[in-house]
């Protein structure tokens, strides 16, 4: 069965010029409850999106929503479960951890123009009431050039454009789940003082690759640790991908700066195994950032969407 993608979440495609991230938290007061506004809110997020697309046509929407582990096996206790979803565990290097934090729904919500996400956020928020509390919501941006904020071109490493779907979405070794993918959200702040005091070329042998034209440094220019290196997966001898959408965030007059981390993959291992490889080996970007979240959920597709509404899990 090949992927379809108009049965595709917001999975597969840039992360947006206007975003907003969510992650809430159920009440786990009343399971029947919960499941009811889970199953109204999957009945009517699509005919959201298309109102929103309908009145701004040109906004460039996109959203994901999905399910964490300890969600799915609370709200659809009899399902079937997607096969690499799994609670995420922290990843404990010999100087950084990646911390797990718990969190049921996960929402990614992209457009062009900044009303769209914060009104189709507002909608969503409606409808879940006070069945759950949020945990974070983070608004970022794109910064110029599509550059992280740290100032080095971002998603790089990415796919190429036709490819992403291969690398983002589940296919048919997991058929019931087909369509669907594993978003890993991860949500950093980065000591800016402390990476800007570095010379331009002590930055670029952090990252691997050149500051101005993204052109990727020699093996030997690079830092043993470089980003580049410790956060690929080459298991089996063969390069893995997934699709990342890093988006910039921060608050200038609070001097918080921020990336917000978000990996969908076709394979959670694959993204898992990025993790370790950063942490094991001291990425050299982790001196100057700290994950403060971290958490995978899956995205379910459309039609799966539908099936949940239906109460047909």
């Amino acid at each position: 069965m090949p992927i379809d993608l108009k049965d595709v979440q917001g999975v597969y495609k840039d992360a947006g010029e206007n975003i907003i991230f969510a992650t809430l938290m159920l009440k786990r007061a009343d399971q029947a409850a919960e499941k009811a506004m889970i199953q109204d809110l999957a009945d009517r997020l699509p005919a959201f999106i298309n109102s929103m697309n309908i009145r701004y046509p040109d906004s460039g929407l996109a959203v994901a929503f999905g399910f964490s582990r300890q969600a799915w096996d609370y709200l659809f206790p009899d399902a079937k479960r997607p096969a690499e979803l799994e609670e995420f565990q922290p990843v404990v290097g010999p100087k950084y951890t990646a911390p797990a934090t718990a969190a049921d729904l996960f929402f990614h919500i992209r457009a062009k123009n900044s009303a769209v996400p914060v009104e189709l956020m507002s909608e969503i928020m409606d409808r879940i009431g006070d069945n759950a509390t949020t945990i974070d919501e983070t608004h970022g941006f794109r910064n110029f050039e599509g550059r992280a904020i740290i100032g080095f071109v971002d998603g790089t490493e990415n796919p190429s454009a036709l490819d992403t779907p291969d690398y983002a979405v589940i296919g048919d070794e997991d058929s019931e789940f087909i369509n669907g993918s594993y978003a890993f959200a991860q949500k950093y702040l980065h000591d800016m003082k402390a990476w800007n005091a570095l010379k331009t070329e002590h930055q670029e042998q952090a990252i691997g690759r050149k500051k101005f034209n993204d052109v990727e440094l020699e093996d030997d220019q690079k830092a043993p640790n470089a980003h580049n290196v410790v956060s690929q997966d080459n298991d089996g001898g063969v390069e893995h991908k997934i699709v990342r959408m890093n988006v910039p965030f921060a608050n200038p007059a609070e001097n918080v700066f921020g990336t917000y981390f978000i990996g969908y993959a076709r394979h959670w291992t694959v993204t898992k195994r990025m993790l370790d490889g950063m942490f094991s080996n001291s990425d050299r970007l982790l001196d100057f950032s700290t994950p403060i979240t971290g958490e995978v959920f899956f995205i379910p597709s459309l039609s799966l969407l539908g099936k949940i509404a239906d109460d047909e899990l």
